[in-house]
C-alpha cells in the first residue's frame, strides 16, 4: 500500500500533465521558479550520445526538482520528471531556436526515419529509478512549402525536432515503431512500471 497520495511533476508539458491523468495518478506540478535557469540543463556535452544525453538530462531535472521541493518545504512525495529527445542518426535535434531553425529540422526529417527516446525518472528520499523508451517514426517527404506552413502553425517552437505527434505533424508520419505515449513526451508502461515500484496502484 502506497504511503503517497500524489506524485510532483516537474514538467511544463501540458500532454505530460494529460498522460498522468491518463494512467489516473493524482499529481501536483513541482516547477522552476525565476531563480533556475531550467533550460541550461539542456545543454548537449560534446560527442554525447542522444541516449546518454536523454538519461542525464532527466536525472539533472530529477535533482534540480527535488532540491526545489526541499527548499519550498513541500510535504514529501515522489518526483516525476522526464525529458524527450529526437535523434538523426547520432545527432540530436532539441528544441528550435527560431523558425528557420525549425524549417531546417523538419528538412532533415523529411522522407526519413529518427528515433524518438524518452527517458522517465522518479526519486524519492530512499531511491531514484529510471526507465527509457525509445521508438523510430517515419515522415513522408515534404515539400518546402509544406514545411513552412507547418512552421507557420506555431506547433514546432518548444518541442524536440520541431513537431508534434499528436498535432497537424501526423499528416506526414508514414509510420510509427514503439511507443506512440513516448513520442508525446511520457511513455505510460514505463511510468506505470516505475510508479508501481513506489506503491501506486496503475
Amino acid at each position: 500500500m502506497s504511503s503517497y497520495s500524489f506524485v510532483y511533476l516537474a514538467s511544463q508539458s501540458p500532454r505530460r500533465r494529460q498522460l498522468l491523468e491518463q494512467l489516473g495518478v493524482s499529481y501536483e506540478l513541482l516547477l522552476p521558479d525565476a531563480t533556475e535557469d531550467a533550460e541550461a540543463l539542456e545543454t548537449v556535452l560534446s560527442s554525447e550520445s542522444p541516449k546518454s544525453y536523454v538519461q542525464r538530462v532527466t536525472m539533472l531535472k530529477l535533482s534540480a526538482a527535488m532540491l526545489r521541493m526541499k527548499r519550498r518545504g513541500l510535504s514529501p512525495a515522489p518526483v516525476l520528471c522526464s525529458d524527450t529527445t529526437v535523434a538523426l542518426g547520432p545527432s540530436i535535434l532539441g528544441k528550435p531556436h527560431d523558425t528557420g531553425d525549425a524549417q531546417m529540422m523538419l528538412g532533415a526529417l523529411s522522407g526519413q526515419t529518427h528515433r524518438v527516446l524518452t527517458s522517465v525518472a522518479v526519486g524519492s528520499a530512499r531511491r531514484k529509478l529510471q526507465a527509457l523508451s525509445v521508438s523510430t517514426v517515419r515522415f513522408a517527404p515534404m515539400t518546402k512549402q509544406q514545411i513552412k506552413h507547418y512552421v507557420a502553425s506555431g506547433e514546432s517552437m518548444g518541442k524536440a525536432g520541431a513537431y508534434a505527434v499528436q498535432g497537424r505533424a501526423a499528416a506526414f508520419i508514414e509510420h510509427i515503431n514503439g511507443s506512440y505515449s513516448g513520442i508525446m513526451g511520457l511513455p505510460m508502461f514505463e511510468t506505470a512500471q516505475i510508479l508501481r515500484e513506489f506503491g501506486f496502484k496503475v
